[in-house]
């Protein structure tokens, strides 16, 4: 009997385990998306997407495919230069992280809700909802 509940304590405790550090990995991934996104670092933002990941922005009905974002990275450039993007996680659970990030623009500033979906160290989706005009909220 104590050695059945030794084996579930340790099959417990490794999962446990196991879902922190995935969650650990997942926050180390987001933060490298921001710092390349606020750059434009096409290599980094290549590196980091899978190559079947789907980018959902809410606000504009499109859905782009990795191609397409980083082909939209040279017109992202000319706008985020000056600007400052600060980020917190809301939530990490079934494999899901929600953000709320501050896109904070040298003429405006807007606050989105992100949610990412990381597989593997490699973000597989992605959708971007505003919430507010300012970062007041943030």
């Amino acid at each position: 009997m104590h050695r059945a509940c030794r084996k579930l304590l340790l099959a417990t405790a490794l999962l446990l385990s196991s879902i922190v550090c995935a969650s650990a990995d997942d926050s180390a991934v987001i933060d490298r998306w921001y710092s390349a996104l606020l750059i434009a670092d096409r290599s980094e933002l290549s590196e980091l997407l899978a190559d079947d990941v789907r980018m959902k922005l809410d606000d504009i009905g499109v859905v782009q495919d990795k191609q397409e974002f980083l082909a939209s990275i040279d017109e992202w450039q000319g706008a985020v230069a000056g600007a400052t993007i600060r980020h917190r996680i809301e939530k990490s659970e079934h494999g899901e992280t929600t953000v709320l990030a501050c896109y904070d623009f040298p003429e405006n500033d807007t606050l989105m809700r992100e949610t990412f979906t990381v597989v593997g160290g490699r973000i597989t989706a992605s959708t971007q909802t505003a919430i507010a005009q300012d970062c007041s909220a943030y």
